[in-house]
């Protein structure tokens, strides 16, 4: 499987902090056969940036998440605020989070998406739910499309 942490950007001292928790558990996830990677609609230098902030060894940091890309993923679309608590620009527009793991058939088995913020999922919770979920060969739940 593959975890993708969809995040703000590095405007956002949240999701910094959030991404070193990411960075510091990828071996962890490596090792219940997840890769990991953290995404944002920031260019190269400020993705680079973000790298260099949370010291990702681990961690692939990827950038120019086109907007409607996101979307499509499902993420909600903020407008810039101007500069931040720790004083970098916003973006005239970003995504907000989210966190996806996708099956190697390219499906869903898990996502959460944040319209702020805060309050995102526990990397380290997920760790342990994946012990369970290997364990016990559980099946992806929410799938089902039929009528109501």
């Amino acid at each position: 499987m593959t975890l993708i942490c969809f995040y703000r950007g590095l405007h956002c001292p949240i999701c910094a902090n959030y991404l070193k928790e990411l960075e510091r558990l990828t071996p962890e996830f490596a090792i219940r056969g997840v890769t990991t990677v953290a995404i944002s609609s920031d260019g190269e230098e400020r993705a680079r940036q973000m790298a260099d902030k949370i010291q990702a060894k681990n961690l692939r940091v990827g950038y120019g998440l086109g907007l409607s890309d996101a979307r499509n993923w499902g993420l909600y679309i903020s407008t810039s605020r101007g500069k931040t608590s720790i004083g970098i620009e916003e973006p005239t527009l970003f995504s907000e989070p989210g966190v996806f793991l996708i099956r190697p058939d390219q499906t869903i088995y898990y996502l959460s998406v944040q319209s702020m913020p805060f309050v995102r999922p526990n990397f380290s919770e997920m760790v342990q739910a994946l012990d369970f979920v290997i364990k016990n060969d559980y099946s992806a739940r929410g799938e089902y499309t039929g009528a109501i």
